[in-house]
């Protein structure tokens, strides 16, 4: 396996890239409420053929910029609207992503670090989830890389045309999510331009004339259309809500301590973690070196900033993920107990075969009345060919704890094994208790076809987008199709049930 690697590293890369990023994509519905906004919003787009304003539902959202609507709706009118179309942007700009890595690590360190470090993003559990999710941080990653990677070759190698390629990734970074795309690689080049005392040549940098023209010449066009179309409330709802109001306050409940990216990074770089800790513990031998104290600042600012931000998700960590995982493919040459790499992984899988005993442990505590009946409801979903394909990859784990020596190998093999777990075990499993029902009954209403359709209680706009309508979210009166949580029926005396599953409901009203 190791000659095969020495040999093809690109070509194993490319595989290991198919079965984690594009075999899985029409496996499992859109997961909401991202998905399946992101998705929605493509869709009126579509409908509406307004290609510079997204809309909701109807309603005006001012949540991200353009650019992932625009790659999503070319990849709808492609290949239809359909999961694979919805995600296939994502997985693409993944996989440019995934080769970024590749080809910056092998000019700057060598081919065999390259490829860990790849196969590290391609198999972590959190790229896994997100590199091929239908939303915008896939896209994201890869220009805040491609940015990163031009400034870094530009301060080495002092070509103008890097520094300019450095500006053009950030204003298309710009045109996916907005100022974090400028924010990460100033801060990052400032610190690191700061320690090297070449806090001029930033300020060059930084104020290149061409450089500047270039990012005004491709980011400004849809903000100054958008603002034309939208005036004031384009500023109000992007800027001052959706990126200030986002640090400033925690929005939607999305909040945490100042330790919330810890338990996200041990977790999310699975099954790699040991790595990341041994890259994140060793920063006392980076100052010296440029490429080491660059990757360092970059993971760290990244991981501080967001830290103290308001409001936290998961993701957020991600945008420094990628020079965490260039550090840790430098440890992979020391010595690694075969242990760090394999029974962290059996833990995570022995959570996950008895994940619905364990979650109806703590069900009693939980106040949504709706992860509840899932809860109740999850023995029947993770069902006993769940549970025996996850421990045939248990197995499988075992074998190689057993067999191999060679830490290159075991290493390919828990890849192998946390690919095959999320993709093709976890996630669609879940996805048929959490998004099938809600996929189905927008189905059911689509075909029948059912008129005077209402949400209620509930926010799943994965359900228009299988609808392919909008959906009223009045009060319901009689007549009315309402598609609701199953708890939510005590509001209603008369209806008639039309589509019940894992508490989802579709009724029809009768006369109070």
């Amino acid at each position: 396996m190791i000659v095969l690697v020495q040999r093809h590293p690109l070509a194993i890369s490319l595989f290991f890239i198919f079965i984690a990023f594009f075999l899985p994509l029409p496996f499992s519905p859109l997961f909401d409420l991202d998905e399946g906004a992101f998705s929605e919003a493509t869709r009126e787009m579509l409908v509406n053929k307004d290609y510079i304003t997204t809309y909701l539902n109807g309603e005006l959202r001012f949540d991200k910029p353009i650019l992932i609507y625009w790659f999503q709706l070319i990849s709808v009118k492609l290949f239809g609207l359909n999961e694979f179309a919805l995600r296939l942007p994502s997985a693409l700009a993944g996989t440019l992503w995934a080769m970024s890595i590749y080809f910056f690590t092998q000019k700057v360190i060598n081919k065999p670090t390259a490829f860990f470090a790849t196969l590290f993003m391609i198999a972590s559990i959190q790229i896994n989830i997100i590199a091929k999710a239908a939303i915008a941080d896939s896209l994201l990653n890869l220009f805040i890389v491609l940015s990163m990677f031009s400034l870094y070759y530009y301060y080495k190698e002092q070509k103008t045309k890097l520094l300019y390629w450095a500006f053009f990734f950030i204003a298309l970074g710009t045109l996916t999510k907005g100022p974090v795309a400028i924010m990460i690689p100033l801060i990052v080049t400032l610190l690191f331009s700061s320690i090297r005392g070449n806090f001029l040549e930033w300020i060059k940098m930084v104020f290149n004339p061409i450089g500047i023209l270039i990012f005004v010449v491709v980011a400004s066009p849809w903000y100054i259309a958008e603002y034309m179309a939208q005036g004031q409330a384009f500023i109000d709802g992007f800027f001052f809500k959706h990126n200030i109001g986002r640090f400033s306050s925690a929005m939607e409940s999305h909040r945490g301590t100042l330790f919330y990216f810890i338990p996200v990074l041990i977790v999310g770089f699975m099954p790699f973690t040991y790595f990341a800790m041994k890259a994140i513990t060793g920063v006392k031998s980076y100052i010296k070196d440029d490429l080491k104290l660059y990757l360092f600042l970059w993971f760290a600012f990244v991981f501080v900033f967001f830290s103290f931000s308001g409001t936290k998700l998961p993701h957020y960590v991600i945008y420094g993920y990628t020079p965490l995982f260039i550090l840790s493919a430098l440890y992979l040459q020391k010595n690694v107990s075969k242990a760090w790499l394999i029974y962290p992984i059996l833990l995570l899988l022995t959570l996950l075969l008895f994940l619905p005993n364990i979650a109806t442990i703590f069900k009693e505590s939980i106040r949504d009345e709706l992860a509840q009946v899932l809860i109740e409801n999850s023995y029947e979903t993770f069902d006993i060919w769940y549970r025996l394909l996850i421990i045939s990859v248990m197995l499988f784990l075992l074998f190689l704890l057993k067999f191999l020596q060679k830490t290159e190998s075991i290493v390919m093999g828990v890849a192998l094994a946390m690919i095959v777990s999320v993709n093709f075990i976890v996630i669609p499993t879940y996805g048929k208790l959490m998004q099938l029902p809600i996929k189905e009954a927008a189905l059911l209403v689509k075909n029948k076809p059912y008129k005077n359709i209402v949400m209620y209680g509930i926010s799943t706009p994965s359900f228009n987008v299988y609808y392919e309508e909008l959906v009223s979210k009045k009060r319901p009166k009689s007549g009315d199709i309402v598609f609701t949580k199953t708890p939510k029926l005590k509001d209603f005396k008369n209806y008639k049930i039309l589509y019940k599953k894992n508490g989802f409901t579709l009724i029809k009203l009768g006369d109070n």
